[in-house]
């Protein structure tokens, strides 16, 4: 068993749940000790560092600094979600490239009594971990039930192998290590051309006919090359082109019905965990008919209660996403719909 010290990141508790217990029933069986950094916060996502960049790399580098007084044997740190990975190894970066930015930040950590020195962890996404720790031929050991017949489209997005600063990744454009993870378990990988394409980020909220073009480009992408399913490393790819599918569909006028799930997921299917376990049943473009092409019964959603109103707060998002994260709908308005 090794161990790595984990930041699972705010979305890992709301639209990314199965992500997070997906990950969690993977990781004993693949030898994976993952300690989960004490009174974590907020990376601040993929805004903050164009609005305040002092405040900013403090509260990524918050993170950090928690993360390095509990190394206790093993420095390398680990994210799942790629804008945490991606802020996390930009703060490491940045600090110690520039020294002067180092030591802002370093004054803002010592009002609460912490320091960071840049270089003191590894900070690695969890795709990382598993192709070059663990290692294909361990994980195609761990396969019991193949994921024969289903066709995955391999999305990764653009922010994990991009900017690569510390050369983790095979290439920054196409880069394979997601590939080789899907082929592993026995699932027929199509030639994805849109892998390391924007899906758009937080534009669903600034500007949702930019975001909705990305995302048709995306989805239908994986439909002119067949595929049954997507499958991605990052939450935030995963939230749009799932909860934003019907919009999108909406506003050109298609029918795409593509489900995304988290690589995870399926690498819990092929090491025999049940689906339930893995989060599937609880995404809204529903994976049945995809999965029930390899012999795998999802389970049907479970109906919610009577809708009760809460008060407006936070970015619009869709309202069955809401509904997903939440447990219930924003307002009767949204119960509605």
């Amino acid at each position: 068993m090794s161990d790595y010290l984990f930041y699972p990141g705010c979305s890992m508790e709301s639209s990314a749940k199965a992500y997070y217990d997906s990950l969690m029933e993977i990781a004993e069986p693949l030898g994976i000790h993952l300690k989960e950094i004490e009174d974590w916060n907020c990376c601040g996502a993929t805004e903050y560092v164009g609005i305040n960049l002092i405040p900013a790399y403090s509260l990524i580098a918050r993170n950090l600094a928690l993360a390095a007084k509990m190394k206790n044997g093993t420095q390398t740190l680990v994210a799942p979600c790629s804008a945490c990975y991606l802020n996390l190894a930009k703060a490491d970066y940045y600090m110690a490239e520039r020294p002067a930015l180092g030591e802002k930040v370093n004054q803002a950590l010592e009002a609460g009594g912490l320091r960071y020195t840049p270089g003191s962890l590894d900070i690695r996404h969890i795709l990382d971990v598993i192709i070059n720790d663990i290692g294909l031929e361990a994980l195609r050991a761990k396969v019991v039930k193949p994921l024969k017949g289903l066709r995955v489209a391999p999305y990764l997005g653009c922010m994990v192998p991009r900017p690569d600063y510390y050369h983790r990744w095979s290439d920054a454009e196409h880069p394979i290590e997601l590939v080789e993870v899907l082929k592993t378990i026995g699932a027929e990988v199509i030639d994805f051309p849109r892998a390391t394409t924007c899906c758009g980020g937080h534009m669903t909220q600034i500007g949702p006919e930019t975001a909705y073009e990305l995302i048709r480009r995306l989805i239908s992408s994986a439909e002119k090359y067949k595929a049954d399913i997507m499958v991605t490393v990052c939450p935030m790819c995963q939230m749009n082109i799932d909860a934003y599918q019907s919009e999108t569909n909406r506003h050109f006028g298609t029918n795409y019905h593509m489900p995304i799930v988290f690589f995870t997921q399926l690498i819990g299917l092929a090491l025999g965990f049940p689906p339930e376990k893995l989060g599937f049943g609880t995404e809204i473009t529903s994976t049945k008919a995809a999965l029930a092409r390899i012999g795998v019964e999802i389970p049907e959603p479970v109906e919610e209660g009577a809708p009760r109103r809460k008060k407006e707060e936070g970015l619009p998002m869709p309202p069955r996403l809401l509904k997903n994260i939440k447990g219930k709908p924003r307002n009767a308005e949204e119960a509605e719909q």
